[in-house]
């Protein structure tokens, strides 16, 4: 089958799909009222600085203030950006003896300076967004990178002579003072085409600029593309060979992008007409399923389990039912093996990002644990996202980052459990019962003669029954009286105590 995008609009929510062989790699989910704001520039104010984390807080107009670290600061902004923010305090400094990294952010910002920001990721849970002063504007073929100087090729162009070829173009065409890094997607395009795409890029900065300097602090400066448009730039590489869209009205908006923007795609555009949603069509729905659950099987009867934490996933690998047809090791090694290449379409389908830790089925020997390794970097290598993978451990653990720019599927699409506050566990009922006798007895030396508990049904069943002697004893120790209510609509864990 083709690789292909697959667009679901339905309302307030747009849903996009890359498939790769007919297999869904990467679900993209963006609602109106929390769309991605990665790729937005803003004209910010710096809120409070910190030296000790090197970082600062700086208001961009949302709800949480973003946070910006000193490795994303340019040591040159006041001079790039004088203009634009007028700050005589700041317009004299001589940066020249210095590096970024030996500064200190006091040296770079203060409270209440002006600053132009780009959101680099968006934000995550408890955080803010993430932003850089240096700006980039993608487009299909090349990325600007104003006020630096450089010039990259995007390192999935393998062939030497095509990346001679775009770089003596790009040296021709580039203005100075403007980075340039050429995209995957400009293999094979046109001196011409080149050239159309920096000109938009150029234009885009300009007015960017003119925008920044009519503007007061915070403010939005230039919003990115909406999912569908992005996803025109950014995924509709030569491998692509159609978007599939249910929407007329998208179709129509795509269609008149492409036309102005990217006219050799626009026989890859189709309207999709079938009576079935098109997600259900091609299978989507089942995949998105399966990849909120919390454990996969392997073909083989094994299974691995995913975990994700804040800021961590855990991935954990199991030969389940499968016992093999020769010794132990084989059997392991066969599992581990089976298990990489799930480990690694979950990695992408899911979106895991930060550290992720595999967990693979303890190996005796080296040379079976380091074909594992080299599996799983294989493996990887379709992954677009940048990922850095540590060798494996004599236990068969690997320890490995992939960037996060977004939340991953099952934090977009998911929530925590309000009953267990996403614990995934709650007190047991017994567990319940005896806290109740420890708080029972206390009540009870202190004078207490006569107590009304109310607590989940569960427990109630529990304390008049198996229970009902630790009851009875506490009455007789204390000569008190105990009487137990139920309430349905307590949580398991929650109870009440009243004195009578």
């Amino acid at each position: 089958m083709p690789n292909s995008i697959l667009v679901n609009i339905t309302g307030q929510e747009t849903r996009l799909a890359l498939l790769e062989g007919g297999q869904v790699v990467e679900v993209y989910v963006e609602r109106k009222k929390n769309a991605s704001l990665v790729g937005n520039v803003y004209k910010g104010r710096v809120l409070r600085i910190l030296p000790g984390m090197r970082s600062a807080f700086v208001d961009i107009g949302l709800e949480k203030a973003a946070f910006l670290y000193v490795a994303d600061i340019r040591t040159d902004i006041v001079d790039d950006y004088a203009s634009v923010f007028e700050d005589e305090n700041f317009s004299g400094l001589d940066f020249t003896h210095k590096t970024r990294h030996s500064m200190q952010i006091d040296e770079l910002l203060h409270e209440g300076q002006e600053i132009l920001v780009q959101v680099s990721k968006n934000p995550m849970g408890s955080k803010g967004a993430r932003v850089t002063s240096y700006i980039t504007l993608p487009g299909r073929y090349v990325v600007i990178m104003p006020n630096l100087e450089h010039i990259g090729i995007s390192r999935r162009i393998s062939d030497e002579q095509e990346r001679v070829r775009l770089k003596s173009i790009v040296e021709e065409i580039k203005q100075k003072n403007t980075g340039i890094i050429v995209r995957t997607a400009s293999e094979g395009a046109s001196y011409e085409e080149l050239q159309k795409d920096l000109d938009f890029l150029t234009r885009l900065w300009a007015s960017i600029i003119r925008k920044t300097e009519k503007s007061g602090a915070p403010a939005l400066i230039y919003s990115d593309l909406d999912l569908v448009l992005r996803s025109v730039r950014d995924l509709m590489s030569p491998d692509v060979e159609e978007m599939v869209i249910d929407s007329e009205a998208v179709h129509g908006n795509v269609t008149e992008f492409i036309k102005s923007y990217f006219p050799k795609l626009l026989e890859k555009i189709e309207f999709y007409e079938g009576e079935e949603p098109i997600f259900d069509y091609y299978g989507i729905e089942v995949d998105i399923t399966r990849a909120l659950g919390r454990r996969v099987w392997l073909k083989s009867g094994g299974y691995i389990v995913l975990d994700q934490a804040e800021a961590m996933a855990v991935i954990d690998v199991n030969t389940g039912k499968y016992v093999g047809k020769e010794d132990l090791e084989d059997t392991i090694l066969r599992t581990n093996l089976e298990a990489v290449k799930e480990i690694a379409y979950q990695i992408r389908l899911r979106n895991l990002g930060g550290i992720i830790i595999i967990d693979f089925i303890d190996m005796e020997k080296a040379e079976n644990r380091q074909k594992v390794f080299n599996a799983l970097q294989e493996a990887m290598k379709k992954d677009r996202t940048k990922c850095t993978i540590s060798q494996i451990t004599e236990l068969g653990l690997i320890q490995m980052t992939r960037k996060r720019v977004r939340e991953s599927l099952v934090r977009t699409l998911l929530e925590p459990c309000p009953y267990c506050e996403g614990k995934g566990t709650v007190k047991s009922a017994t567990t319940l019962c005896y806290e109740l006798f420890r708080k029972t007895e206390k009540m009870a030396r202190h004078g207490a003669k006569k107590l009304v508990i109310t607590v989940h049904p569960s427990v109630a069943e529990l304390l008049l029954d198996e229970e009902r002697q630790g009851l009875e004893e506490l009455e007789n120790k204390y000569d008190m009286k105990i009487i137990i209510n139920e309430n349905q609509s307590l949580h398991q864990e929650n109870y009440e105590i009243s004195v009578l």
